[in-house]
């Protein structure tokens, strides 16, 4: 292939390049604890409707056909399971299986005690934090279809994987609900995909926190960030600046943890990433 040739090829590449990851709409299925399970509801003349444990789940179409999709907890146990369905007017059920999936262990010393064993007055704000966090992580927006195709909200190295089960200064704590993604503080984090933020404040061990409803039960929540602007109730789009990469909260050194909710489970967000996006975050690491 000559000079001019080369050339040409390399211009279609750039050209079509954004056309095929704009086409890679659906996150990957893991049907795992803390993964996916993509469910095909088959064709229907309307938009059927899906239930898992009497939540209401992500329902996309792709290529003529429905897809349930369905977020699956830590505390999933493997085997079969039931997702009632409405479709065109009949009631029906799809069943699929779960396989297990074993997690590392995580130990991470804090020299800040106070966030390992928080003192009494602490306890009022952290449940007032956690009552915030269920609601916006239990919000339901049926009127916008969802966008699948996400961003990475944040230009770094990944410092820390979904699912780890965590010891603070030798003290068990819940398993790691997201992705860590270092990044010097000040670096701008954008909206993985088009939504409305519902939620945001001061949080006593997530730090600034910002959630944003993607629709039909698809949250995102970015948290340690060291600002954020962006108000409640704004349409962002996606990969509009929602902040900065901070180290408020519960921290070692600045990142951004970034958490996807489906169904009011969390889930792994590297399923929402490419296989290659993922190994260029944790490249840094090989190194």
């Amino acid at each position: 292939m000559n000079s001019a040739r080369k050339l040409l090829f390399v211009l279609l590449l750039g050209l079509l390049f954004p056309l095929w990851t704009a086409a890679q709409e659906l996150p990957r299925a893991l049907a795992v604890p803390g993964g996916i399970a993509i469910v095909n509801l088959g064709a229907a003349a309307q938009k059927p409707e899906a239930h898992y444990k009497g939540k209401r789940v992500l329902v996309s179409q792709h290529q003529e056909e429905w897809l349930a999709l369905v977020g699956l907890n830590l505390a999933t146990k493997p085997g079969r399971h039931t997702l009632r369905t409405y479709i065109d007017g009949r009631e029906g059920e799809q069943h699929f299986t779960v396989s297990d999936k074993q997690y590392e262990e995580q130990h991470i010393t804090l020299k800040n005690k106070r966030m390992v064993d928080p003192y009494a007055q602490d306890l009022e704000r952290i449940r007032a934090d956690q009552a915030r966090s269920r609601v916006a992580f239990a919000s339901w927006d049926g009127a916008r279809e969802a966008e699948l195709g996400f961003a990475t909200p944040v230009t770094g190295r990944l410092s820390g994987t979904f699912g780890k089960r965590r010891f603070f200064n030798g003290q068990p704590r819940n398993p790691h609900s997201g992705l860590d993604i270092a990044a010097p503080t000040g670096t701008p984090i954008l909206a993985p995909a088009a939504g409305i933020i519902t939620e945001s404040g001061d949080y006593f061990f997530n730090g600034n926190t910002l959630f944003i409803d993607h629709g039909e039960g698809l949250i995102t929540m970015f948290c340690h960030m060291d600002s954020i602007a962006v108000k409640v109730g704004q349409r962002v789009a996606r990969g509009e600046t929602v902040g900065t990469v901070g180290m408020t909260g519960r921290v070692t050194g600045p990142h951004l943890h970034w958490t996807i909710s489906l169904n009011n489970n969390r889930i792994d967000p590297g399923l929402f990433l490419s296989r290659e996006t993922m190994a260029a975050l944790d490249a840094p690491n090989h190194k």
